[in-house]
């Protein structure tokens, strides 16, 4: 199966892989910058429940694979640096969820937190998408974030964690997929992940800084791990990709310089003016 798609400015059309999913490229007829898009696009995947909603387990624990599990440490270790805190999951529903934190690095001057449990079980991807099938996220915290376990008791600090952990096992608890490109929002309509911050809903992208070879780790018997950032977005954003497509948010993110470092202050490049859509 290929992903077939066409340029949003001269509607050139291009049939690419399904690895190519997510990546930047020109038009070779227009030379505007396009985004390719995922197999089968999806704005909202499903209707899920809120990060901060909690609710009783239901499923039985997916066993874990300690051997996976060893593999996805070592290849963000040779890739991004050192481990030096694994959030375990004492209570878990469907998958075991534990996020691995690289400390800041010399070329890499942030927190960088990654899953570990995600790629336990296939995702329901479309017929053709096999390839998509495992994944994990991963995102970024500048070094003053506070991240020791007692300030995680309030959800201002905790709501990244929150958010990679409910977007993990979220594809298991509803027989679906993400890949680059699909938004969730925050319950319907979107509430505000925490109260020191305007993002309610987030989308996925491959990772801007690490090393391009972070973003897959073969794990032989054609099984590949993909990694995908998860980047924050304000309702604006996430409005104007479902109005506008994916190309012109990527475009908007991209001139403020929007990667998966969190900066909660960041500007809202989709802000809505009378001089806007």
């Amino acid at each position: 199966m290929a992903i077939i798609f066409r340029c949003d400015h001269c509607n050139t059309r291009y049939r690419v892989d399904l690895e190519k999913a997510g990546c930047r490229a020109k038009c070779r007829q227009c030379g505007r910058d396009l985004v390719v898009p995922d197999a089968k696009q999806s704005d909202h995947p499903v209707e899920r429940p809120r990060v901060k909603k909690i609710r009783s387990v239901t499923k039985p624990v997916h066993p874990v694979d300690s051997r996976k599990r060893r593999k996805i440490a070592d290849h963000i270790e040779s890739t991004i640096g050192p481990i030096d805190f694994i959030f375990h999951e004492l209570v878990s529903e469907y998958v075991q969820i534990d996020v691995y934190r690289v400390p800041p690095q010399t070329n890499h001057p942030y927190y960088t937190l990654v899953t570990s449990g995600m790629s336990e079980l296939p995702m329901t991807v479309p017929d053709g998408a096999e390839a998509l099938r495992y994944a994990e996220l991963m995102l970024c915290l500048p070094r003053t974030w506070n991240l020791g376990m007692d300030d995680f008791r309030d959800e201002r600090h905790y709501w990244p964690i929150r958010l990679l952990k409910v977007l993990a096992r979220l594809p298991h608890e509803f027989q679906t997929w993400l890949g680059p490109g699909h938004s969730v929002p925050n319950g319907v309509p979107p509430l505000t992940y925490a109260s020191n911050t305007h993002f309610c809903g987030a989308v996925l992208m491959p990772p801007l800084s690490p090393p391009t070879r972070f973003r897959t780790l073969d794990m032989g018997d054609d099984e590949e791990i993909h990694f995908y950032a998860v980047i924050p977005l304000y309702a604006d954003e996430m409005e104007c990709k479902v109005q506008k497509g994916m190309n012109y948010l990527i475009d908007r993110l991209d001139r403020a310089e929007v990667n998966e470092v969190i900066d909660i202050q960041r500007k809202n490049t989709c802000k809505k003016s009378w001089f806007d859509w």
